[in-house]
């Protein structure tokens, strides 16, 4: 590479595979709490994180802003959030009656804000909505992009140690605005 030059790469490299990052974004301070990573997200996984998530402050209230996934409005979720609360009503049959009845019913049960565990679903094509999208741009360009990495071990390993390094080091209540480029806290550049 130079000045002016187009940057060549290798076209041949080895794929040791993918993982599926599952994370939160506690809007306050900008810190990524409670991550998951594994080889899967499917609704075991997503459940398996909210649970995991809720287990850092059980008795307190939680918020968790997600795009439409079906994962997101799954029947797994709906059990685990009215056990969690306490919620005693007979929820139906997935597919046939009541709440687990259909996707959109199961998403009227989790975004209840008489829930102390809710969901609110941002609309479809929206996902700049969703903050913790700003951070998964920042983990690609801090971290991904242009990386090489030696297995699903060494990705995982990194992974972690760059979201301590980001919550001890970079991370920031987001000053959220609808503009090309976000900010992060006041008199930041991002």
């Amino acid at each position: 590479m130079g000045p002016g030059r187009v940057q060549k790469r290798e076209f041949e490299y080895v794929r040791h595979g993918t993982l599926c990052l599952t994370a939160n974004l506690e809007v306050w301070c900008g810190w990524v709490v409670a991550p998951t990573i594994g080889p899967t997200r499917d609704e075991q996984d997503f459940k398996a994180h909210v649970e995991q998530t809720v287990n850092t402050d059980p008795q307190a209230g939680w918020v968790f802003i997600v795009d439409n996934l079906n994962t997101h409005q799954s029947e797994a979720l709906v059990l685990y959030v009215a056990q969690t609360c306490a919620i005693t009503e007979d929820l139906g049959q997935k597919e046939k009656r009541g709440v687990l009845k259909s996707q959109a019913s199961r998403a009227a049960f989790l975004s209840d804000p008489r829930h102390r565990i809710r969901f609110v679903y941002t609309p479809k094509h929206s996902s700049w909505l969703n903050q913790v999208e700003i951070w998964f741009s920042i983990l690609v360009r801090k971290l991904l992009k242009r990386s090489s990495f030696s297995s699903l071990e060494d990705l995982k390993e990194r992974i972690l140690r760059f979201i301590d390094y980001f919550n001890r080091t970079m991370a920031k209540p987001i000053d959220w605005l609808y503009s090309p480029r976000p900010r992060f806290g006041p008199d930041s550049t991002g």
